[in-house]
């Protein structure tokens, strides 16, 4: 963590200068060993940083190992949602500096448009997707059982049918 002290004021010409922007021009606190920023604008110091690592490495150590050994992952749709944390934890990561970003953030968003898209291809092969005609006619299919089991309750019958209409409208 940064200390008090690493926020140290420098002359404004220094080549020490910390070289975010913000609204009120240049930063004027002294820019971190190894770096060109302060710790306020992303300048951690190394210790930190690696400890930052560390903990990264073993948390994705540990969440592929659960995955690894999990019977439950056998679609594409747990992919989908690692590469979506993924492109969150990039974006957090990026510190404001997303145009530096914009080649790795690219990739990762095209990767999960091909994941998606190969996704919605399995699923639809194997008959998994159901189409909107075919909801039509479950529908149909529960409001007929709904009536037989309510024979002569008409009022509740249309009332059901319309909350279930309404429903897959949606």
């Amino acid at each position: 963590m940064a200390n008090p002290e690493d926020f140290k004021r420098v002359e404004p010409d220094s080549p020490n200068r910390c070289q975010a922007m913000t609204k009120n021009g240049q930063c004027l606190c002294q820019k971190t060993k190894d770096t060109n920023y302060c710790p306020a604008h992303g300048g951690a110091r190394n210790e930190d940083k690696k400890e930052l690592k560390n903990y990264r490495l073993t948390k994705y150590k540990a969440d592929i190992q659960r995955m690894s050994e999990s019977s439950n992952i056998k679609s594409l749709r747990e992919e989908i949602g690692i590469l979506r944390t993924m492109l969150e934890e990039m974006i957090n990561e990026s510190d404001g500096n997303l145009f530096l970003m914009v080649g790795p953030i690219s990739t990762l968003v095209m990767n999960i448009k091909s994941t998606v898209e190969s996704c919605h291809k399995i699923e639809g092969s194997m008959g998994q997707l159901i189409d909107k005609q075919a909801i039509l006619q479950f529908a149909s299919e529960l409001i007929g059982i709904i009536s037989t089991e309510l024979e002569g309750e008409d009022e509740k019958i249309n009332r059901i049918a319309d909350q279930i209409m309404e429903r897959i409208r949606v």
